[in-house]
């Protein structure tokens, strides 16, 4: 089994900037894809961005975040990263973090850490 625990979450104003950390802990496929979801009040779960490693590392983003989070990953520490500047009230949400195992699909959610963007 994997464990994922997120933080890094808080409240900042609009135009600022947070960096979420998700560390990974357990049954870690060698092959696997981690990503982060948000969920707004009376919304529902949503897709931010994912990183697969690989032969080429793949990023994906949603619209709504191109341009203004960046994904990332060190292996080292099994964490993923998320940074996220240029944030605006409509990125208020918990965010979590997943990590999905290639091999058995078998997808994993970290219990969440709350953004509010708020002056």
């Amino acid at each position: 089994q994997v464990q994922l625990v997120e933080s890094g979450g808080g409240l900042v104003q609009p135009g600022g900037s947070l960096r979420l950390s998700c560390v990974a802990s357990g049954s870690i496929s060698s092959r696997n894809s981690m990503g982060w979801y948000r969920q707004a009040p009376g919304k529902e779960r949503e897709f931010v961005a994912s990183i697969t490693s690989g032969l080429r590392t793949n990023y994906q983003y949603a619209d709504s975040v191109k341009g203004r989070f960046t994904i990332s990953r060190d292996d080292a520490k099994n964490t993923v990263y998320l940074q996220m500047n240029s944030l605006t009230p409509e990125d208020t949400a918990v965010y979590y973090c997943n990590h999905k195992n290639l091999f058995t699909a078998t997808l994993t959610w970290g219990q969440g850490t709350q953004v509010t963007v708020s002056s």
